[in-house]
């Protein structure tokens, strides 16, 4: 059982959900990342998803591009996302990590270093799942199979368009979680419709026995209650990165804290 299933399984049985906090890798300056993923951990994060940054990333709002620019600015890449994890894992061995991210970083890493890599020093670095926005289901069927080697998790999104035939698909490949999209648009917007996502759950639990996770336009406690309530698990990315991008350098911390105790407070209500 992975770090992932071990976590959300528990979290089930106690008739609780997860609170997932994204945070783009690097910001808001290069060498902030872990202490801030162990002071989300102190929060109240059941799971952590690590941003890794990209220079064309086609989901992400304005907020997590500017944080991404800014990561790349400071050189974090993937080789120092790794390094992140691995400085995370000497204080925190059991809360899951999952790279959120795209192919382009993954398969210049392994052109870089080798075939296959990306997947060995990710679950060395202490790597618990992998989240590429941009593969298919129909085409990363051995990238799965390295994973599951790997006891690491491959996490895919699902849309409000998502067809029947492809949650089928993902349904093959999927494990750990599945990431719901809950809006037509990119992260940070907001014109997330409630009743809508409460409507979509059961159509995907038709195809997926995994738990599902939903994200994108989640803003706060009400809103993260709201879901809650039909969903395992509530991701909040692009609110928390904009406290973070206007709080002083001495106060991320505590400002990143403040905003994930309200939501964790909110889904235990």
């Amino acid at each position: 059982m992975s770090r992932i299933d071990a976590t959300l399984s528990g979290l089930r049985a106690q008739g609780k959900k997860a609170l997932i906090p994204f945070v783009t890798a690097g910001f808001p300056s290069a060498d902030i990342t872990p202490a801030l993923m162990h002071a989300m951990v102190q929060a109240g994060a059941d799971l952590i998803e690590l941003g890794v940054p990209f220079s064309d990333p086609s989901a992400d709002g304005a907020v997590i591009q500017r944080a991404g620019e800014r990561a790349l600015a400071s050189g974090v890449g993937l080789p120092q996302v790794l390094a992140m994890v691995r400085c995370f894992r000497a204080r925190d061995s059991h809360t899951p990590v999952v790279l959120m991210g795209y192919a382009n970083p993954i398969e210049r890493y392994d052109q870089v270093h080798g075939a296959g890599r990306f997947v060995c020093d990710a679950s060395a670095a202490g790597v618990d799942g992998v989240l590429v926005v941009d593969y298919p289901p129909q085409e990363c069927e051995e990238f799965a199979a390295a994973l599951r080697a790997a006891d690491m998790d491959l996490i895919f999104l699902l849309a409000p368009t998502s067809t029947d035939e492809r949650m089928a698909q993902i349904a093959k490949l999927a494990s750990g979680y599945v990431y719901y999209v809950s809006l037509k648009g990119v992260t940070g917007a907001g014109n997330l419709n409630v009743a809508q996502v409460q409507a979509m759950l059961p159509r995907i639990r038709a195809h997926l026995s995994i738990p599902v996770g939903v994200g994108f336009g989640i803003r706060d406690a009400q809103t993260a209650r709201a879901i809650s309530r039909s969903a395992d698990a509530v991701v909040i990315g692009s609110r928390l990165i904009e406290l973070i991008e206007h709080a002083p350098a001495d106060k991320v911390l505590a400002v990143a804290v403040d905003f994930l105790r309200t939501i964790r407070h909110a889904l235990d209500d």
